[in-house]
């Protein structure tokens, strides 16, 4: 039966990668890497540049640098006034945005695929040309204030998972919040701006990747034309973050704020990313994260917790594969009512235990890559996610090879090697575990 469904969900899949979208990579004198993903089927295209600087590589009492500048490259250059690059861009019919990371930031339009070169000549001029008053820098200073205390210091989720972070890395960048702390958001200047700027925002430090209805040729002609001409920056070094040391003893904090509707608990892990030419152990932390967590019917926590004891209403697992240095491998759990933290989060521990020593169902297991696979397909559908796919990876220290082999590398994993993996994984002693809860709860962790 497993085989009947399996063959009957792949006919009905979208075209693989290489059918949907052609790969093409090149580099132009100054160092910017080009990746143009072929796909003819509508007449539009994604334009993406990366720049391969984000929070991580912001200098220390600077946090949130690299987020404050996103937001400046919407105003003017020596040709573009503020603001016109996004009114030029919808006013052709297309959309415009902008997002930063720890690793990168990265500015991205979609449009008609004939309007490519009009967005290559902005989005070039923005490179080295940007232009900001004081003005400029007091009002977007002003906004970053209010969408940190909109989204962070409003939110008490929010709150607790930045206070988590900070306490998985003691000693790399990653435990700041790439939006910044409020106090260094506030000291935020001009020249500090300008100086990140002038250091990172070079073609030698970007990746351009346009993805849709165009020709490889004609992305290169029109690169070289508007990208081309830009000077790269001397000197660029390569990133150096400092390293965590050894986490020797596990690390727990209690979270109470009075706007908690729903407590839960929140334990993390230390863990390796993808690492080019070395993605093995990664591919078994997803397989992992899946199975434990991936599904609210079928995933471990969800069957032992949600329906076998009913002792919770909710629970996932993450894991965030994609990161220039060590990532997190996280689980949730939110208690039904009448569950208190302290038992909940003992019973999620009793079906890790329980699910090291049962093992994995060899059907389940593979019914499980299937999916994975489907997925990742039906996401390479969309050209939008397939440039974001490749703009992410490169930005984050991986390769062309490494990004089209990832899937191939996932099901090659053996249900010994994921059971491997977790062994490894599960040690008290490595974990950050916080409770959240309201202020009026009382409870205290022993």
């Amino acid at each position: 039966m497993f085989r009947i469904l399996v063959l009957a969900l792949a006919l009905a899949l979208p075209p693989t990668l290489s059918q949907a979208a052609e790969v093409t990579s090149f580099e132009l004198d100054n160092g910017m890497q080009v990746v143009v993903l072929e796909d003819h089927r509508a007449p539009v295209v994604v334009h993406m540049v990366w720049y391969k600087v984000g929070a991580a590589d912001e200098p220390p009492g600077k946090s949130g640098i690299a987020h404050f500048l996103e937001h400046l490259l919407f105003k003017g250059t020596d040709d573009l006034a503020a603001g016109e690059l996004s009114a030029t861009v919808a006013r052709n019919g297309g959309s415009d945005n902008a997002f930063t990371g720890w690793d990168y930031t990265a500015y991205f339009q979609r449009i008609a695929a004939d309007r490519l070169e009009l967005m290559m000549q902005m989005e070039s001029d923005r490179m080295r040309n940007l232009q900001m008053t004081e003005e400029d820098v007091r009002t977007e200073r002003d906004v970053v204030l209010e969408e940190r205390n909109q989204r962070i210091d409003s939110e008490p989720g929010a709150l607790f998972s930045e206070q988590g972070r900070a306490a998985q890395y003691l000693n790399h960048p990653y435990g700041i919040p790439i939006i910044g702390w409020r106090h260094e958001i506030e000291q935020l200047n001009r020249d500090d701006a300008f100086a990140f700027y002038k250091r990172y925002y070079a073609p030698n430090n970007a990746i351009l990747v346009v993805a849709g209805d165009v020709a490889p040729d004609a992305v290169r002609a029109l690169a070289d034309s508007h990208y081309g001409p830009i000077a790269p920056t001397p000197d660029l070094s390569e990133r150096v973050r400092p390293a965590e040391p050894p986490q020797l003893v596990e690390r727990r904090l209690a979270f109470s704020d009075a706007r908690v509707s729903q407590p839960y608990v929140n334990r993390t892990y230390l863990v390796t990313e993808r690492n080019s030419g070395d993605q093995q152990e990664a591919a078994r932390l997803t397989l992992l994260a899946q199975l434990l967590g991936g599904s609210g019917a079928t995933s471990v926590l969800a069957r032992k917790l949600q329906f076998e004891s009913q002792q919770a209403v909710y629970s996932t697992v993450y894991y965030d594969d994609v990161s220039l240095d060590e990532s997190t491998f996280g689980l949730i759990v939110v208690p039904t009512p009448g569950t208190d933290l302290k038992s909940v989060e003992g019973a999620m521990d009793q079906a890790i235990s329980e699910f090291l020593d049962e093992g994995i169902d060899a059907e389940h297991f593979e019914r499980l890559k299937f999916q994975i696979k489907a997925s990742q397909i039906y996401a390479d559908d969309n050209i939008q996610s397939l440039a974001r796919k490749y703009g992410e990876g490169l930005a984050s220290g991986l390769t062309i090879e490494d990004i089209e082999g990832w899937t191939d590398i996932l099901m090659a994993v053996t249900a010994e090697e994921v059971i491997e993996t977790a062994q490894g994984l599960f040690d008290k002693r490595k974990a950050v575990t916080g409770w959240i809860m309201p202020a009026e709860n009382g409870e205290v962790i022993q």
